[in-house]
């Protein structure tokens, strides 16, 4: 009689921290984040690190905007993946 409680090999568990660059095309910066920390951490620390204020830069992922309450999980980032910081622009026409 097969036993029906065989073990199934256990599949490797899905990483919990991501390596996130973070580049504004002079600097890049490597950051080790869970998936579920909001990205508000790493946008603060970036600026910190950088001299600028939040308010002056816009994060992007993939061509969208990043918001401070995003995670990796709710972006579906994977390891690896890139956010791109640009100047926040005032005014026009």
């Amino acid at each position: 009689m097969a036993d029906e409680y065989q073990q199934k090999p256990e599949e490797p568990a899905e990483p919990q921290h991501l390596n996130i660059k973070v580049t504004d095309n002079n600097n890049e910066v490597f950051f080790k984040i869970k998936k579920s920390t909001q990205l508000k951490k790493l946008m603060d620390a970036f600026c910190e690190r950088q001299g600028k204020t939040p308010q002056s830069v816009r994060f992007l992922f993939e061509g969208s905007r990043v918001q401070p309450d995003d995670s990796p999980d709710t972006l579906g980032m994977e390891d690896g993946d890139t956010l791109e910081v640009h100047q926040e622009q005032i005014g026009g026409c």
